[in-house]
């Protein structure tokens, strides 16, 4: 059983982890937004290729972005769920390393790791999916 200045220490220790889920939770609120934004307005082009149908080919190219744009998201919120479980292992596994005498400290750093390119990933997806919705910004009136 480990000494109370270990636990002390083992606490301190998952603090970094605990901070790190909570930037994570802060991303998936940005991204889930981003969807939902992303989700509302393809369903307003559907209404409109309802109502107007001869700009069709228009509102086709709008929705076809806006779907790259939500599989982008959707990519993101996957790699970020991923990587806070990931975390969350590496809290588990530092408590379990002290608690079971249990030698971990490679499966942590590879869990922590893990955690780190995941959501790298998860960045990058939102990077590429933030360049298609600014490259296809229109501002003001469409020309004719």
């Amino acid at each position: 059983m480990p000494e109370p200045t270990d636990i002390a220490h083992l606490v301190q220790s998952s603090v970094a982890p605990v901070f790190l889920l909570s930037g994570v939770a802060a991303m998936l609120g940005v991204l889930t937004n981003r969807l939902a934004r992303i989700v509302d307005r393809a369903r307003r082009l559907e209404s409109e290729l309802q109502a107007h149908p001869a700009l069709a080919a228009h509102l086709h190219a709008d929705l076809a972005v806006l779907a790259r744009r939500a599989g982008y998201i959707n990519s993101a919120i996957s790699l970020c769920v991923i990587a806070a479980l990931l975390v969350a292992l590496v809290v588990v596994a530092l408590f379990a390393n002290a608690f079971l005498g249990v030698a971990l400290a490679k499966v942590i750093a590879l869990l922590f790791v893990g955690a780190m390119l995941v959501l790298s990933a998860a960045f990058v997806a939102f990077f590429i999916e933030v360049r298609q919705a600014t490259a296809t910004l229109r501002i003001g009136l469409p020309q004719r």
